[in-house]
């Protein structure tokens, strides 16, 4: 998978910088807009816990094991199940098996509140709302994970949603990430930042704000968009 690390300039952290002194000087005009998954959140620990009740289900002892320092290779699961202590081919053996699995776990409220933040991220969206701008959570979770989800902000420490802070979230799992977050675009307002980890949803910021500063943060991505419009900017987090 392609990590965009080499895309990531030596001085990165200015553009944090940036995006602040941006939202200041628009006060509560301005909007800034987080994704979640891979963007603020950290979802490994999530990915772990799933593996090791399937290690369970399944009698393999070394699945049992997962921890999130596993997953190594963004979404593909067989990496981590060979850094479990599997075999390369009991590993992708499992893959299709594992994928049900996994589908009736991951995108629920019990099982989301097990991440963790991406470094720095609480820090810093609360110097967002403390800018006087808006603050726009725009996820492709659907609003069954709305419960699950805020506890997650709270345990996490990010801003929850109230007041200049807002989460808005897929009515259903079915419905197309990129449609709805494409959807939203419309009732934002005036966006002085994005930030996202998915390519194409980075570019669609890009595209639809020119004026914009769009964010890509570069931990994983479902690898299907692999090129970012040159004028994103790639951040490994958000310590600063």
């Amino acid at each position: 998978m392609k990590d965009f690390k080499d895309r990531i300039p030596l001085d990165w952290h200015a553009t944090l910088v940036r995006v602040l002194d941006r939202a200041r000087a628009e006060k509560e005009r301005g909007v800034i807009v987080f994704d979640l998954d891979s963007t603020l959140f950290d979802n490994r620990p999530r990915q772990a816990r799933i593996v090791r009740e399937f290690g369970r289900t399944k009698g393999l002892a070394p699945l049992e094991t997962c921890q999130a320092h596993h997953f190594v290779s963004g979404w593909e699961v067989w990496p981590a199940f060979v850094a479990c202590g599997l075999s390369e081919d009991e590993a992708k053996g499992l893959e299709k098996e594992f994928k049900k699995f996994w589908g009736a776990r991951f995108f629920t409220s019990d099982y989301c509140v097990d991440d963790i933040e991406v470094v720095g991220a609480p820090r810093y969206v609360h110097a967002c709302v403390a800018t006087g701008a808006r603050v726009a959570y725009v996820t492709g979770r659907q609003e069954s994970m709305r419960d699950g989800t805020v506890r997650c902000l709270a345990r996490c420490g990010l801003p929850l949603p109230e007041g200049r802070v807002v989460l808005t979230m897929k009515p259903t799992l079915e419905e197309d990430d990129d449609g709805f977050k494409r959807a939203v675009h419309a009732s934002l307002g005036r966006v002085v930042a994005a930030f996202d980890n998915e390519p194409i949803h980075a570019n669609d910021y890009a595209r639809r704000f020119p004026e914009a500063i769009v964010v890509h943060l570069a931990t994983d991505h479902s690898n299907r968009e692999l090129s970012l419009d040159p004028r994103i900017v790639s951040i490994p987090h958000f310590a600063v």
